[in-house]
């Protein structure tokens, strides 16, 4: 079982409602640790103390914030805790909203909600139905890890799911990231009817488990064919951009390629008929 990241309270209006904090997701990054080019050498990090050179322990460490040049105060981790007492054990829910309102850019990491002992799951079912038959998301803050978070909970069957999210003021605009943002572009009406009938093509339910992160897949394969001492199979090179001349006409090719996908029949699963063939087997030898 998976062990719990946060433990406190979701407080909702005078009820508190004890609960856990889970992850939900996992990556698929694959571990590599660091040589020197050319050696077998490995690379290891260290804290180290840039004035006397020695190493210093994790439990020595403390954060210094930098007040002016070359100035800086010190604070451990109880002093942290010490100016919101009770925030980093609290989920206050400030409001309820309808999950359409929420812009999912200001979605950051997915988390489950457990009950916080047996003795109150009851109350941790009475916060999950009414907010399923309500069809309202929750939005609250808590603090986790040293740094406080917007939160969105909703009810998700039979658990309550954590959506920690951005701030406002952390979500950047942009005008202030693009290089130039193309308001005054204009599709040309042709192109742009053809692109929808191209996404119209395309559309389907929604299948999560259709997906696979094949990226790793080829990491895994590659360092794999090293080991044994293979050559490596070069991966197709990024297509090139379509050039503007040439964009009906890459619609219109896209648009009649995908409607031949959807037409074309389903491959038969043989596992069914493989039974069939070993009894008429059977009844053969038999008759015989």
């Amino acid at each position: 079982m998976a062990r719990s990241i946060w433990t406190g309270v979701v407080s909702f209006g005078l009820v508190s409602v004890p609960v856990k904090v889970y992850s939900a997701t996992k990556d698929h990054d694959v571990s590599f640790h660091q040589f020197e080019k050319g050696t077998g050498d490995r690379i290891r990090n260290k804290r180290v103390n840039e004035r006397t050179g020695k190493e210093v322990e994790y439990g020595d460490v403390v954060k210094g914030a930098e007040v002016s040049d070359g100035n800086y105060v010190m604070l451990d981790a109880d002093e942290l805790d010490s100016v919101a007492p009770g925030r980093s054990r609290s989920l206050e829910i400030h409001t309820f909203v309808d999950r359409a309102e929420i812009d999912p850019m200001y979605y950051q990491k997915s988390y489950y909600l457990g009950p916080g002992s047996d003795e109150t799951v009851n109350t941790y079912a009475l916060l999950r139905d009414a907010m399923a038959d309500a069809d309202r998301v929750a939005i609250g803050t808590l603090v986790m890890r040293g740094k406080e978070y917007l939160a969105a909970i909703r009810a998700d069957g039979d658990v309550l799911v954590l959506e920690t999210m951005f701030f406002a003021d952390e979500i950047r605009t942009p005008a202030k990231v693009l290089d130039s943002v193309p308001s005054r572009a204009k599709a040309k009406p042709k192109e742009r009817a053809i692109a929808v009938q191209l996404i119209d093509s395309m559309t389907a339910k929604w299948k999560p488990a259709a997906f696979r992160d094949t990226y790793t897949d080829r990491v895994t394969k590659l360092i794999a064919a090293k080991a044994k001492g293979k050559e490596v199979t070069v991966a197709e090179e990024a297509p090139t951009a379509t050039k503007a001349v040439d964009l009906l006409e890459a619609l219109r090719a896209s648009v009649e390629a995908a409607s031949k996908r959807k037409a074309a029949p389903k491959k038969k699963s043989p596992t069914k008929k493989a039974p069939a063939k070993k009894t008429a087997k059977k009844t053969a030898k038999k008759a015989a």
